[in-house]
């Protein structure tokens, strides 16, 4: 069964490029600046564009298996300030959580009342989410581990993440929470990538049902 793909903090399409590559239809975007959208709109005309993330409804976007997006990182980053996801603009971080838990909790009803099975995964199963490095060290840790949690809370909402024995966050790593969730994250530099610069970004992928994150990310 084909995969679909929500973009958000969408930019220039990066995420949609990665889907259509691997046979997964980008289906919709939010991005607020004019340039990138133009370019995504020349690139994938068939993709929508839904706007501002902040006005957005998890319930009322089209239902997608993959939600992807690189929230503002200028709060995270050792160059910028350092508010972290207190941050205006890092802070996002947490819209796209909601959004995927209000689309998951829609379709949770949808599958209760049509009597669907029940080893049939709620959608979106799979969230992407890429930023720098600087947000392991963020808030001296304690912003990873936000993250980490608030990721995990979306399959299981009891769930308390600790920090790591060592005080340090690794540049790669995962987690496994029986059937119910697996996250993994791993630090790539986009010179190995066919990029001539170094550019290292965090990508963390989740599986809201099933194992298969690791895998995903590391093999």
């Amino acid at each position: 069964m084909e995969k679909k793909l929500g973009s958000l903090f969408d930019g220039i399409g990066g995420f949609p490029l990665a889907a259509k590559r691997n046979g997964i239809r980008p289906v919709w975007a939010s991005e607020i600046e004019k340039f990138p959208m133009a370019v995504t709109m020349h690139r994938f005309p068939e993709m929508k564009h839904m706007g501002d993330i902040t006005k957005l409804h998890g319930e009322n976007l089209p239902v997608v298996d993959v939600i992807a997006g690189g929230s503002p990182c200028q709060d995270l980053s050792i160059a910028g300030r350092r508010a972290g996801l207190a941050g205006m603009r890092s802070g996002l971080f947490l819209e796209q959580v909601r959004i995927i838990k209000e689309m998951r909790r829609q379709e949770e009803r949808r599958k209760n009342s049509s009597g669907r099975r029940a080893d049939v995964p709620v959608r979106p199963r799979y969230m992407v989410w890429e930023n720098v490095p600087g947000a392991f060290s963020s808030a001296a840790g304690e912003d990873f581990r936000a993250v980490l949690q608030e990721i995990i809370r979306i399959a299981d909402c009891s769930c308390d993440v600790p920090r790591p024995d060592t005080g340090r966050w690794e540049s790669a790593g995962a987690a496994i929470l029986g059937k119910r969730c697996s996250v993994a994250w791993r630090v790539l530099d986009a010179q190995y990538w066919g990029v001539p610069q170094r550019r290292k970004r965090i990508f963390l992928v989740a599986d809201f049902g099933g194992y298969t994150a690791p895998k995903i990310l590391f093999e």
